[in-house]
């Protein structure tokens, strides 16, 4: 019997290292070092003034509407189209804010300076005067110009406070428009391309919260609670599409999770997509086959937009930490994709990839 009592104690003893080493720290989110900070400010600095290719999406309704991006947009009129060139300016922004020191910081400051002026802004706000072009950038270049506004909002810098107030402006006109689109909105945009309903709404809650505007906020969430509260059971395997940048069902969890208290948003969530709140959760990224083809190309920025939303997700209820590894090994897919790459995704996805490094 003795001799029985001393293996079981060691059997006992012997399990207990095992244990530990399961007890292991989570995975933490991947952030932006200074180095990738100067390569992915080399992608909106390369683009900002160039003009050419262009995409204008506009809508003509006499000769003398037909000018070069220039002079329709002396803001925003490179990085192949206007959003894109919008969080164009939003990276150096925040680059800046983050790295003050960082190398070219003083040009890009005077860039900044030379484009975001009174004057150029205000012929950028004529531009949506027309009932032609009140739908322009509806709402995904909407989105990218309040986060803009926010940035500057919140950067501690002389520079900064003229800036915003030049671009004010348009940051009015784009909140009115939104005010006055969302109320008659029916029924999402549920795609996984610029029209996302859930992305629109994610970035300009959050610059209403930002500048405390209460009744903007109000919007926001009675009009996200209206569209995906009745969710359910949603199809994950649908994605991502063929030329996806944005994940349909991710993009409305940012929202959700922004406008429900928790426990509204937690049965919510377990309600609509009840795979990810396992552990086992799994995801893969989305494949680039060719990176010259500027749809195609998508994919790694739904890469990216996947994982700012689940780092969001991770950073406001820690029980979801085991998303930080699906978040990161997106970034780890499609960062190494960017330097040197094709203007079809240079042009925009160095702004992802930042979005996403400062969750």
């Amino acid at each position: 019997m003795k001799h029985l009592y001393i293996i079981v104690l060691l059997v006992l003893v012997s399990c207990q290292p095992a244990q530990k080493q399961n007890n292991t720290a989570p995975e933490q989110p991947l952030h932006l070092t200074g180095q990738e900070a100067v390569k992915l400010s080399v992608l909106p600095l390369k683009c900002i003034h160039q003009e050419y290719p262009n995409k204008l999406s506009q809508v003509i309704t006499s000769d003398e509407d037909l000018n070069p991006p220039r002079a329709l947009h002396p803001c925003f009129y490179g990085c192949f189209d206007w959003h894109s060139s919008v969080h164009g300016h939003w990276s150096l922004v925040k680059l800046l804010k983050q790295f003050p020191d960082m190398p070219r910081a003083d040009s890009i400051k005077l860039l900044l300076s030379n484009q975001i002026t009174k004057e150029k802004i205000l012929t950028e706000v004529a531009y949506f005067e027309p009932k032609e072009n009140k739908t322009y950038e509806r709402t995904y270049g909407w989105a990218w110009l309040l986060t803009l506004a926010s940035e500057l909002h919140t950067w501690d810098n002389p520079m900064a406070r003229q800036l915003e107030q030049n671009l004010q402006p348009l940051t009015d006109t784009i909140v009115s428009y939104y005010k006055t689109y969302l109320p008659k909105l029916r029924y999402p945009i549920r795609v996984g391309t610029h029209t996302n309903t859930a992305f629109g709404l994610s970035f300009a809650f959050d610059y209403a919260k930002t500048v405390n505007d209460t009744a903007f906020q109000k919007i926001i969430a009675q009009r996200a609670k209206d569209f995906f509260l009745n969710d359910k059971n949603y199809p994950m395997w649908w994605e991502p599409g063929g030329y996806d940048f944005l994940s349909p069902a991710l993009e409305e969890i940012d929202i959700m999770r922004k406008v429900l208290p928790e426990k509204g948003f937690m049965n919510w969530l377990h309600g609509f997509l009840p795979e990810i709140t396992k552990p086992d959760f799994s995801l893969a990224p989305g494949e680039v086959s060719d990176r010259t083809d500027g749809h195609m190309v998508h994919l790694d920025g739904v890469n990216f937009s996947r994982a700012w939303c689940l780092y969001g997700l991770a950073n406001q209820y820690p029980e979801y930490n085991y998303l930080i590894s699906i978040a990161n090994n997106h970034v780890n897919h499609s960062l190494p994709n960017l330097m040197g790459d094709s203007y079809e995704g240079g042009h925009w996805l160095g702004s992802f990839a930042i979005n996403a490094l400062t969750q």
